[in-house]
């Protein structure tokens, strides 16, 4: 076996070497992932990320798997201590930060039935699906970078999202991110076809 870019997580098979699904699964035929930790699948539970899970699924089953959605923590927080009159003037009422961590606690659970929904779907899929709703502090991809890094991820999996037409002439920025920094294979699931 000849291992060419293994810090990238990709193992070539050697000239001669018979490769079909039984010896190295299906996603195995072109590439061996290296990695010994699950499936990094980042959710959102938008079309895009439902089909992102469903094709992990049909590729990498029954490898364990940790559906992510990212969501942003704090916003409660910054909201509640925000002025509501100009900067200049005095502020208006009494800040509620009661409210504020109500609100907080009702975001993070609503963030974790989403996580739990795309690790349902994993599990349909056929892969062995934990879920977790991760607060981001910078950017989406930055956790999804981290949590491969610290659970040693055989693949990061996202959906691509078509939010405005220049989606279609380069990857958005959350892409190119993953694509730079990722330290595993990154693999990208387009946006399902109407009526497909």
């Amino acid at each position: 076996m000849t291992h060419l870019g293994a810090s990238r997580g990709i193992r070539l098979a050697a000239a001669g070497e018979a490769l079909n699904e039984k010896s190295c699964g299906l996603a195995g035929v072109i590439l061996q992932l290296v990695h010994t930790g699950p499936v990094i699948i980042g959710f959102d539970g938008a079309p895009a990320s439902v089909q992102a899970v469903q094709e992990a699924g049909a590729l990498l089953a029954p490898k364990p798997a940790l559906v992510v959605f990212v969501w942003a923590a704090g916003r409660s927080f910054e909201e509640a201590t925000l002025p509501e009159t100009g900067a200049l003037e005095e502020p208006g009422g009494v800040l509620d930060l009661g409210n504020a961590f109500e609100v907080e606690r009702a975001a993070s659970d609503q963030a974790q039935q989403v996580a739990e929904q795309g690790a349902e779907l994993a599990r349909k899929a056929g892969l062995q699906a934990d879920a977790l709703a991760a607060p981001h502090e910078t950017t989406v991809a930055d956790v999804l970078v981290k949590l491969a890094r610290e659970h040693d991820a055989a693949a990061l999996v996202v959906g691509m999202h078509e939010h405005r037409r220049l989606t279609r002439l380069g990857p958005s920025k959350t892409l190119t991110d993953l694509f730079h920094a990722a330290p595993c294979p990154v693999l990208v699931c387009g946006t399902p076809k109407p009526g497909a």
